[in-house]
């Protein structure tokens, strides 16, 4: 007996927005992978004990009393204890609405990237695990994005949704020609990165004292370091400075046309000889002598990630290096610069006017 065939079923209906539904599956697949591979292990490396990244967060000025044995060194108000001839540090209650803010450098040269990561996806990283360890504890978390200019201010809220609308932001560039769109149509169309104008924004916008990420590759004209530095004065700062391992060392690959990623210019040069090798690893060198006095003279602490490292191995060590800061501070001695120790390393601060509203 035959039987009339049925009609073929219809086809679904396409999304209405693809676009939409590919960052948000991305975003949370780097927070959900991240949370698993990073902040959990970190949790119970920490104990519970986050304000050993985070000095200073969440605290409000309650008092002035004077200077006792085993005070913190970095509570001590200077100019109180210039008038009264007598040391006298401050007293704080924490906050419970505590604020932190990322100023993410988005330019084009945060899109290089010669491992298996570019800059941009160690940027996205850091401000997943290191906005997630803040809101987990009630924070809110806010943002400052900047290429030529001020491309949006994410205002700090609470939770993981703001988090995560965060990190949608930073993710469809590259997923979406990104890549295109920041070799060609950005990258020819101005100057250099002004760091400086991105800094002294946000001192404008955030009134309140808060944890404040800056995040960057630092690829850009000298004099910011002033605006950092009055930054540092208001607010604890972190500078966590984006590397690619081909930003310190040249292979010997030939001749090679070199484009700067944000104004197009481009230059041929030839990697095998051992001399042009040698000055471009003293070039580098020579900038990192100069960053390392430029966050020094901040007065800030800097942590370098680079996209051939693992974010666990870095956050570690800083937490490490920190906690040594904070029990040398507690112990009356200043806190003296502390060495890099390789990628993910933190240069300490050795102003004590910028840690004493700490």
């Amino acid at each position: 007996m035959w039987r009339r065939k049925p009609p073929p079923p219809e086809a679904a209906p396409p999304p209405a927005t693809p676009a939409a539904v590919l960052r948000t599956r991305d975003a949370e697949r780097v927070l959900r992978g991240l949370e698993w591979t990073v902040l959990r292990r970190l949790d119970g490396w920490l104990e519970g004990d986050y304000r050993t990244l985070f000095r200073g967060l969440g605290l409000d000025l309650a008092d002035l009393r004077e200077y006792q044995y085993h005070d913190d060194v970095r509570h001590i108000d200077w100019n109180v204890t210039a008038r009264m001839s007598s040391p006298y540090v401050r007293q704080f209650h924490q906050d419970r609405e505590a604020s932190a803010w990322f100023l993410l450098d988005v330019s084009p040269s945060v899109d290089f990237g010669t491992a298996e990561r570019t800059k941009r996806d160690v940027l996205v990283d850091a401000v997943a695990v290191f906005g997630r360890l803040v809101g987990s504890h009630g924070n809110r978390v806010g943002a400052i994005l900047y290429d030529r200019d001020v491309e949006a201010v994410v205002p700090a809220r609470v939770g993981r949704g703001p988090l995560l609308q965060l990190l949608h932001r930073l993710v469809a560039p590259s997923r979406a020609s990104g890549g295109e769109r920041s070799r060609s149509a950005r990258g020819a169309a101005a100057g250099p990165t002004d760091l400086g104008a991105l800094l002294r924004h946000a001192d404008a916008v955030i009134r309140r004292r808060s944890m404040v990420f800056v995040v960057s590759d630092f690829i850009c004209p000298p004099g910011w370091t002033a605006a950092l530095g009055r930054l540092a004065q208001r607010h604890d700062v972190l500078a966590i400075r984006l590397v690619d391992p081909l930003e310190r060392q040249l292979p010997d690959v030939g001749l090679l046309v070199m484009q700067d990623a944000e104004t197009g210019e481009q230059l041929l040069v030839d990697t095998h000889g051992r001399g042009f090798r040698r000055r471009f690893e003293e070039a580098t060198a020579a900038r990192e002598e100069q960053l390392r006095i430029a966050f020094g003279d901040a007065g800030v602490d800097a942590l370098e990630l680079s996209t051939d490292e693992d974010m666990l191995h870095a956050v570690r060590r800083f937490v490490e290096l920190r906690r040594t800061r904070l029990r040398l501070a507690a112990g009356g001695l200043p806190a003296a610069p502390t060495p890099a120790d390789g990628a993910g390393g933190l240069r300490a601060a050795a102003r004590p006017g910028a840690e004493s509203g700490a």
